[in-house]
């Protein structure tokens, strides 16, 4: 008998669905068969919002397109309230919208480490609360989105990777004071292909030689995908993992194997 993942007639909330790892998690949802509302900092209308809602209409999947700072939480709330004044129901939640924060220990700003916490940690708390009441409905499924620096990290890298291991705590305290009406899991993916990871490779001298060195340390010899990732997320929330709660899954390609880089 095939596995099924089959989101029919369910509602998927996502956060930074117009690049990168997020539009991957929304294709991958709208393929399974979801209704997905999806968030970005981009206006209406713009390249990046339509790229998103033209990339559910060519899996046959409903969409909605909401532009929020999910560091505001008024702009969360609006987002909620879209979502259900469109849908009726939230099934499950990706909380997916972050950005790398990169500085060092001494040399972080206070403005730096504010930012750097509202957006990649309190925001998924905020917004993961608001949805709690739908969720519990639905007996629905956070999906919170950490890092591989949640786990590993190297210097310069503060303070995004205290962030994201405070994410793997997140997904703790929410499976434990919310199950089992709801279920949560994270996921940490390590290097993806986006435009986030080709800045990073640019700036080195040879970005060519960098992004080669990087590959050459993952055992499966390349870099994720965000359909991968995608992937992921669209399993985790289906009725076959139901019995994964709790847990941060690392994606990284079999890099976190290595004792050092070399």
């Amino acid at each position: 008998m095939p596995v099924e993942l089959d989101f029919k007639g369910k509602t998927v909330l996502i956060t930074g669905v117009t690049s990168g790892i997020g539009a991957g998690v929304a294709r991958l949802f709208g393929r399974a068969g979801a209704s997905v509302a999806g968030c970005g900092t981009h206006a209406p209308g713009s390249p990046e919002a339509e790229r998103f809602v033209s990339s559910l209409l060519s899996e046959h999947a409903d969409a909605l397109y909401v532009q929020a700072d999910v560091t505001q939480l008024e702009q969360l709330e609006n987002l909620v309230d879209r979502t259900i004044e469109k849908f009726g129901k939230i099934h499950v939640l990706v909380s997916n919208a972050g950005k790398n924060v990169f500085a060092g220990a001494a040399d972080c700003t206070e403005e730096e480490w504010l930012y750097n916490t509202e957006l990649n940690l309190g925001a998924h708390w905020r917004l993961a609360r608001l949805c709690k009441p739908f969720l519990e409905k639905e007996q629905g499924v956070i999906v919170l989105m950490s890092s591989n620096h949640a786990y590993s990290t190297i210097g310069g890298c503060f303070p995004y990777n205290v962030a994201k291991t405070a994410l793997t705590g997140l997904v703790r305290s929410l499976t434990i004071e919310w199950g089992p009406a709801i279920r949560t899991v994270g996921i940490a993916p390590g290097f993806i292909e986006t435009a986030a990871s080709q800045k990073w490779f640019a700036a080195f001298p040879d970005a060519v030689a960098e992004r080669q060195r990087t590959i050459d340390l993952h055992p499966v010899k390349r870099l994720g995908t965000p359909d991968e990732v995608g992937a992921w997320c669209v399993f985790l929330a289906s009725d076959h993992a139901s019995f994964a709660s709790g847990t941060t899954y690392l994606l990284d390609g079999g890099r976190n194997a290595l004792m050092q880089d070399s």
